[in-house]
């Protein structure tokens, strides 16, 4: 619900006045008050002003100091699709997350909108095509999360392999423990062969933490990658190589995934690929649950098929297959990958900086496409 009415003048321009009911209770939000009055705890805002809508909980510190000069509403909670359908009609730009569920129709409700921010490297979640229709840019955050990712990816590879949050379990719910040389057995990994499928930049960050811990690095993309950096890690590593897909699951003592979730890679690990991978081989995922078949998945370490999965993204999330959660050789964390301050930060300052660009008139810095 809003109105508008013009409440005076500054110098020669008149103030045109926006009263707004937010989620949060607040009138309106205004990031510097040179090209807004306030009167009587009403904000008033120039009519050159753009709107720009963060449709989840944000750095907002980081993102008000990218856009200075322009409304700002959100950013404290989680939008619904019904809110979100709502605030889109007269929005100029939006700084999203990967939940939102921006569809042709989502976006064919924005008429004055021209830009999409999405404050991640991934956007699975927006119609490119019809963004592209509509004159609409959109970005990413690319180059800013690959180190953090990389860190958790591993951390998720360290804990499955070496039964450390199983272990952590049995000693916090009391159970007797002592030194014993057979128990809590986990997988070394010197000497290991670590598949990755996608050598981006989070997959290349993978690698390198990989050779410094003495594996072997195999991997799967479209093309032969400069791996001068991961063979420079160790030099008593094997030299890293490209591999076909049926290669890398029959070979790979840890199968690590980066690609993104395309209709290629929808369910790229699925029944056939979990039956090729040894018995003692592990999953780790940190790039997008649907690509791996969950429902395959829980029956594969059911049966033994694999010795355990590291997962930080799941299939339909929130929602987790209740299997996975009963399993001791499965971790799970909430989709936290690249949740360090600092990097999270840096997205957040990106995100909102290829807003202003755009708004500004001039090429976004990290635009997809």
């Amino acid at each position: 619900m809003q109105s508008r009415f013009n409440i005076g003048v500054v110098g020669d321009q008149p103030i045109c006045c926006i009263l707004r009911h937010l989620h949060s209770g607040i009138v309106a939000h205004c990031t510097d008050f040179g090209d807004a009055l306030r009167v009587g705890g009403v904000v008033a805002y120039s009519k050159d002003m753009a709107r720009i809508i963060v449709t989840a909980p944000q750095l907002m510190s980081v993102v008000n100091g990218e856009l200075p000069g322009h409304e700002v509403v959100g950013g404290d909670h989680f939008m619904d699709r019904q809110e979100l359908s709502d605030q889109i009609v007269d929005a100029d730009a939006l700084l999203t997350s990967l939940s939102d569920p921006l569809d042709a129709e989502m976006i064919g409700r924005g008429k004055n909108l021209k830009v999409i921010g999405q404050c991640a490297a991934g956007f699975n979640n927006i119609d490119l095509d019809a963004a592209k229709q509509a004159g609409i840019t959109v970005t990413s955050t690319p180059g800013v999360l690959h180190e953090a990712t990389a860190d958790l990816a591993f951390t998720l590879l360290l804990e499955v392999t070496r039964r450390t949050s199983e272990a952590e379990r049995w000693v916090r719910a009391g159970k007797a423990w002592r030194y014993d040389h057979t128990f809590m057995l986990g997988a070394g990994l010197q000497g290991a062969t670590l598949g990755i499928v996608g050598l981006g930049q989070i997959g290349e960050a993978m690698a390198r933490r990989a050779a410094a811990f003495g594996m072997n690095v195999i991997y799967n993309a479209r093309h032969d990658k400069d791996v001068t950096a991961i063979d420079a890690v160790n030099p008593n590593t094997q030299p890293t190589r490209r591999v076909e897909l049926s290669e890398l699951f029959a070979t790979s003592d840890v199968v690590s995934l980066h690609c993104p979730l395309t209709d290629k890679t929808h369910h790229l690990v699925d029944a056939d690929a979990l039956a090729a991978m040894k018995k003692t081989a592990y999953l780790v995922n940190t790039a997008r649950g649907a690509c791996v078949d969950e429902a395959a998945l829980v029956s594969a370490l059911a049966s033994g098929e694999i010795a355990g999965a590291g997962l930080d993204v799941f299939e339909d999330e929130p929602t987790i297959n209740a299997d996975l959660l009963t399993m001791e050789n499965v971790v799970v964390l909430p989709h936290i990958g690249s949740a360090a301050l600092p990097t999270r930060e840096a997205m957040s300052r990106l995100a909102a900086r290829n807003i202003a660009k755009v708004l500004d008139g001039k090429p976004a810095e990290t635009p997809v496409g």
